[in-house]
């Protein structure tokens, strides 16, 4: 299937590791011109120069999405060396697990304000592109009760709403809105790497919950995510993409 994203212009929050970096790979691969940030300027300016070596134009900046004024920097950076924007997608979150003030803060910062000024910031120029979506990565702690009810969870599930929101809003203009849920996805490096070191007996215990007898990999996130922004996907607005292996049991209707 073409996915027609072949010259349209992407941001991508986190897209150094994991996940946000399987998704900045994916829509590069498929011609999409990339923006991503991270924290890490080393590791911005390393990804940046890879994502370039698929032939698209890539770009970078280290900045902490909790900065406004920086993200909106970012975004305004991207529009202008890419002539617009078309795909925006929220992938950073402050895995704020702990139950604490300080966690709820950084959780409400990263995850609920960071995607909220992303999205502001770029609004203006998605209104202009004749193929405006925006995605964002929610979980599937953010649909059930688990190891990581609290700030995690609430706020991830306040993403969905928020999108949802967005989808309904915006849909007049022709800007699409969806959210990726994730289940458990190891990589190197990632959560799931760390508590199978850390943690044996809760790796093997989310191992065991998961039919396919697996956790799932950044790739297969991305592909949902790249499928589900891209114009293929013209006609699915307000969803929740849950790419969790069946390990969740609600039904989503």
């Amino acid at each position: 299937m073409d996915l027609k994203l072949d010259g349209l212009n992407a941001l991508v929050t986190g897209g150094t590791k994991g996940i946000g970096r399987a998704i900045a790979e994916t829509l590069a691969a498929e011609g999409a011109n990339v923006a991503i940030c991270a924290r890490n300027e080393a590791e911005v300016d390393a990804t940046a120069a890879a994502l370039s070596a698929s032939g698209v134009k890539a770009i970078g900046r280290a900045l902490d999405v909790a900065d406004g004024p920086a993200v909106a920097a970012w975004v305004e950076e991207a529009a202008a060396s890419f002539g617009g924007l078309d795909i925006v997608v929220a992938n950073v979150s402050a895995l704020a697990i702990a139950g604490d003030e300080a966690s709820w803060q950084a959780g409400f910062a990263v995850d609920m304000m960071g995607t909220v000024r992303l999205v502001d910031a770029a609004l203006p120029y998605l209104e202009r592109s004749r193929a405006a979506s925006i995605v964002t990565v929610s979980s599937v702690s953010g649909r059930e009760i688990d190891f990581a009810a609290g700030p995690y969870g609430a706020f991830k599930a306040a993403l969905i709403h928020y999108t949802q929101g967005l989808a309904f809003n915006l849909a007049p203009k022709n800007i699409r809105a969806n959210s990726v849920s994730p289940g458990n996805i190891y990589f190197k490096g990632g959560v799931w790497d760390q508590i199978e070191t850390g943690n044996p007996e809760l790796f093997a215990r989310a191992l065991a919950l998961n039919p396919t007898g697996r956790l799932g990999t950044p790739q297969e996130v991305a592909n949902a995510t790249a499928f589900i922004a891209s114009p293929a996907a013209s006609f699915i607005t307000g969803s929740n993409l849950v790419v969790d292996g069946a390990l969740t049991r609600g039904v989503q209707f």
